[in-house]
């Protein structure tokens, strides 16, 4: 369960649609808004085709077997009987009751990392360098995972603290009064996150003066965006991948670019990346996203509440579960939600994407760089599959893909740019 709820709250904030119906042929007759994308996606081509879409398209497979990994570790926890041997622990330790569920989530969460370690070796590590997508030694990985697993273990106890006190408190509604409490988390969580937990995993540093900066800055103050902490975070040192993000919330709000962004990528690139990434501040994707993933939360804690008494009065005694207000049920709860949240996969990833391409629509007004933003979306084909079918897209992208994203540039150069002309993108990568 832990896995899965920090999972969940990482990818939450980004989101898009295959906007399709925004390619209809307008704007200049001279301009074929076709051709022009074509120009753009055919220059991915041969063994560098191939290998993004068997990246991509393996990645298929590892959500339905990181579900089946999921399921099987709590299951064995439970059938086991750990689950139990971990309650009585955490009540021979303390007799507040309270105070159980979060001393049980120490050995859990444990348990958890260890049984599932190979498995997340492999994905994260092993299945990243083979696909050139990862440039550490196995010992700096591991350091990172490692300092994954410390947050899990400070931050996951106190959520099912939270979830427990309710569960104790409303037995019957718990499952309204658990989604508030996942929502707050996710609330400080994203305050909190940039300040306290981003820097644990990469140096950050005020961004130097010069153009590049003025022009992020003036996008910003077009609409009224904090602008005063802009940042460059060192994630070379982890891979390639270019990125950036206007993270936090209030007083903790902050402008970042990777490394990445700066050093591979032209200045036309880097204004159509941060135009993006101020859409999804000025469109209110935050609260947005809250809102809607707290909507889906409940949905899959209403399924929860309704199926784990049952499974308990039946099997509970085999597992040393009491009731659903027994720490020990954490796994069964866990279970359950993992089966929910894999069946929810297509329209978590259409939530996604209807944020992300709110957001792209955006950067193209503000940045003005269609052609900069069709050569970002062809870098990001380094790991995504570059032009899919249409219920491909819907099912499996949580972004729109490179091709989706390409045509909507092109469309809009060809409605807002006077004699466009069909541009050579060339090699992308900066000499």
């Amino acid at each position: 369960m832990s896995r899965l709820l920090l999972l969940f709250f990482a990818a939450m904030l980004v989101a898009g649609l295959p906007v399709e119906m925004l390619f209809a042929q307008s704007g200049s007759a001279a301009f074929d808004v076709e051709q022009a994308s074509r120009t753009y996606i055919d220059t991915l081509q041969g063994a560098d085709l191939e290998k993004s879409n068997n990246y991509f398209e393996g990645g298929y497979w590892l959500i339905l077997w990181g579900a089946v990994i999921g399921i099987l570790v709590d299951f064995l926890i439970l059938q086991s009987r750990f689950s139990a041997r971990f309650r009585d622990w955490a009540e021979r330790v303390t007799k507040r009751q309270w105070l159980q569920p979060a001393l049980y989530a120490l050995p859990y969460v444990l348990a958890g990392y260890l049984i599932s370690l190979p498995w997340s070796i492999y994905t994260d590590f092993f299945r990243e360098r083979q696909y050139g997508l990862l440039d550490q030694s196995f010992g700096a990985w591991f350091g990172e995972d490692m300092i994954g697993l410390a947050i899990s273990l400070f931050i996951f106890p106190l959520l099912i603290m939270a979830i427990f006190a309710v569960i104790r408190r409303a037995p019957k509604t718990w499952w309204i009064w658990g989604t508030g409490v996942i929502s707050i988390f996710l609330f400080i969580g994203m305050m909190l996150g940039p300040i306290f937990i981003s820097p644990l995993f990469n140096d950050y540093n005020d961004m130097a003066e010069g153009p590049m900066r003025d022009k992020i800055v003036a996008m910003a103050a077009e609409y009224d965006i904090p602008a005063e902490n802009i940042y460059v975070f060192d994630q070379s040192k982890q891979h390639k991948r270019i990125s950036a993000n206007v993270s936090g919330l209030g007083p903790t709000i902050r402008i970042s670019l990777n490394d990445n962004l700066l050093d591979r990528t032209d200045p036309e690139e880097v204004a159509a990346v941060m135009g993006h990434e101020l859409g999804h501040y000025v469109l209110g994707h935050t609260w947005r996203s809250i809102f809607i993933l707290a909507l889906i939360m409940a949905v899959g804690l209403f399924i929860t509440a309704r199926f784990a008494p049952r499974l308990i009065e039946r099997h509970g005694q085999k597992w040393g579960v009491r009731s659903i207000s027994d720490p020990a049920a954490i796994p069964l709860l866990g279970l359950i939600l993992t089966l929910y949240f894999f069946a929810a996969t297509p329209a978590l990833n259409t939530l996604i994407r209807v944020n992300e391409s709110d957001a792209d629509r955006f950067g193209l007004d503000t940045a003005k760089e269609p052609d900069g933003f069709a050569k970002v979306a062809m870098r990001l084909s380094e790991y995504r599959k570059i032009e899919p079918g249409p219920v491909e897209e819907m099912l499996f992208f949580d972004h729109p893909s490179g091709a989706t994203r390409v045509r909507m540039a092109m469309q809009w150069k060809a409605d807002h740019v006077e004699n466009p002309q069909i541009a050579e993108p060339g090699t992308l990568e900066k000499e």
